[in-house]
This record gives structure tokens, sequence and C-alpha cells, in this order.
């Protein structure tokens, strides 16, 4: 597998879920190198743009990793984590009777062997504001709205008008359930999240979608493997 690299080490530590539909949950991280897309905003671009080489470690060192913790649970992330599936695969038949959650970018779809094995995926779509270009794949979206709806959350960063305006076309086009959207302040920052969230609160009151906080920036700041 090829993870993240902090502190020189592998990024694989517990913590609690910052975002998102479990967020408060405890969990082990286990951050996956390379990513598909280039989010102008991303806060972890070290996992995914060369800056810093990513380490080699195989799927069982990666399990002795996580097995440290007593926590069942544990979170698949990135850069997106579905670019290695095999890896994962791999991984999780090392963790039987854990629960597994995944942070996607929703432009892969799971290969039927993985998608078995996750508990809940936490797909994040790109929008207008991230800077990519055709970062968004409705045929993709729509499979997991279909496929696995009851285990599918849909979590949409945004900072625009016109970006929620966005996120509603999406949830009519890939039929994605709007008690499974929410919505995610856009923010590097603790200023930004401060500036930002009270508006982003207003639009999910407003259309129904579900409100997101950044626990992990809350609680501590701009600070990495925790």
């Amino acid at each position: 597998m090829k993870l993240a690299r902090l502190n020189d080490q592998p990024e694989i530590f517990q913590s609690l879920q910052g975002e998102g539909a479990s967020i408060g949950t405890p969990a082990v991280f286990v951050r996956l190198y390379g990513c598909n897309l280039s989010c102008v905003w991303c806060d972890t671009a070290y996992a995914w743009d060369g800056a810093v080489a990513p380490i080699d470690i195989s799927a069982r060192e990666v399990a002795a990793w996580v097995r440290r913790w007593a926590t069942r649970r544990v979170v698949l992330t990135g850069g997106e984590p579905l670019l290695q599936q095999s890896e994962l695969v791999r991984l999780l038949d090392q963790l039987p009777g854990w629960f597994a959650e995944v942070e996607t970018n929703g432009t892969v779809i799971p290969k039927a062997e993985l998608a078995g094995r996750i508990g809940q995926f936490n797909v994040s779509p790109k929008l207008m504001g991230s800077g990519n270009c055709c970062a968004l794949r409705q045929e993709v979206l729509t499979w997991y709205g279909t496929e696995v709806p009851d285990r599918a959350w849909f979590k949409f960063v945004v900072d625009t008008e016109d970006e929620l305006r966005e996120v509603e076309s999406l949830a009519k086009t890939c039929r994605l359930e709007r008690s499974r959207i929410i919505l995610m302040p856009q923010a590097k920052t603790m200023l930004e999240l401060e500036t930002r969230r009270l508006q982003v609160a207003k639009w999910c009151i407003q259309s129904g979608f579900r409100f997101s906080d950044r626990l992990q920036m809350t609680l501590w700041g701009e600070k990495k493997g925790v």
C-alpha cells in the first residue's frame, strides 16, 4: 500500500471522526496516498501532490498498526483511497469485525469485493469552487445513491449560493436522498471556519440538508495526524 507520510511515519492515528454523519465517533484513521483530483483548497495536499514521498507498506503491516488501539472502527481516507482497492480488500481481510468507513470524492465506483466490506461511504463530490475540471461524475454519484443508499452519505463542501444550487441540482439528477446530504463550510483555517459556518448552517435550515462542522479544526486547529 502507499500511505501518506507524516513525521516520517505512515499516517495512521486514533482520533474522533471530525466531519460528516459519524462526527465525534472514535476511530483509527489510515491516510492513503494519491488522488485523481487536485482541489485548490485541499488541506491534505501532501497526500497526493508529490511534495512528500509516500510510504510503501504492506496491508498486513498497516493492520498491525491499526490494531494497536481498542477502537473497532477504521476510516480509510486520502487522497482518494479507492485508487488502491485491491490493497484495501487485503487490509480489511486483516481486520475482521471492524467497521470501515471510506472517504471518497465520488469519482470511482468500488468493486463488489470491496463494497461488501465497507460499512459507510462518505462521498464528497467536488463542486465548481474546488478548481477541478470535470470532477463530477453523475453516473458514479447515482450508483452510490441507488446501489448502496443505506450506506452512503453525501458531504458537500460549499462556500457560495451557486454551489448550494449545484447541490440541489445533483440531488435531483443523481437521485440522492436529501436526508443523507450534508453541507460543510469550506475552510482551511479556524478564521475561515468561523467566518463561513453560520451561513452554511442557515442554508441547511432553509434547504433541509444536514450541517457538518469541522470538529478536528475546532479541537486541534490546523495540526495534522490528530
